[in-house]
């Protein structure tokens, strides 16, 4: 895996983890309309520090079983393209509005209380670990089989692709919250959605007929 594809094909991966409009986007979102946009991008900072530790556990875990992925490389890869269909299918049917809550004003608005508490509620989702080991199967992603120093770099590498992800949302939300409909977000999921379907159906057919 040449430096180039571990950095672009990292940046994707962060992407993809962090645009579901879940918990943490929901959150992201309130505390960017009712406190500013700096700290709905502290929320999203501490969710992409969760997301690399589940990144990173997930990758190394896996580096202890490289005989047998690659032995069922191909059946992994299906595996995994069937498992982002399915998320994407239920991600495009999820409404977000019912897990959005009005904002509650607290006197702790500092943004080391926005960091820390959005880094907890995406820790206690492990089940993202999944929707990683489904991601570096769909996209043939192991950095860590060269050395260590490529390991660093794709892990930084989707820690770049969720920031880019937090800033865009955070600066869309805040620039346009006058016009803001709770109706963008049920948009955002089914985006998400489609494309996570899109890659699932790619990665499906590019292993079982066009081999790539």
């Amino acid at each position: 895996m040449h430096m180039l594809e571990v950095i672009y094909k990292g940046i994707i991966i962060g992407i993809i983890v962090s645009a579901p409009m879940g918990p943490i986007g929901i959150l992201c979102v309130q505390r960017t309309l009712n406190r500013g946009r700096l700290h709905g991008l502290a929320s999203g900072l501490g969710a992409m520090v969760s997301d690399l530790i589940y990144a990173s556990i997930t990758l190394i875990g896996l580096g202890f079983m490289d005989d047998l992925l690659k032995d069922n490389q191909l059946l992994i890869q299906v595996i995994g393209s069937i498992v982002i269909i399915l998320f994407g299918v239920a991600l495009f049917y999820t409404n977000p509005l019912k897990v959005m809550k009005p904002t509650i004003n607290s006197i702790d608005t500092r943004y080391k209380h926005d960091f820390v508490t959005a880094f907890f509620l995406t820790l206690s989702n492990a089940a993202i670990i999944f929707l990683f080991i489904s991601l570096y199967a769909r996209f043939q992603y192991n950095p860590l089989e060269r050395n260590w120093f490529t390991f660093v770099v794709g892990m930084l590498s989707i820690g770049v692709g969720a920031l880019a992800w937090w800033f865009f949302i955070t600066t869309y939300v805040s620039k346009l919250k006058r016009y803001f409909s709770r109706q963008s977000l049920k948009f955002f999921n089914r985006v998400v959605g489609i494309i996570l379907i899109l890659l699932g159906i790619l990665g499906t057919l590019g292993a079982t007929v066009f081999d790539i």
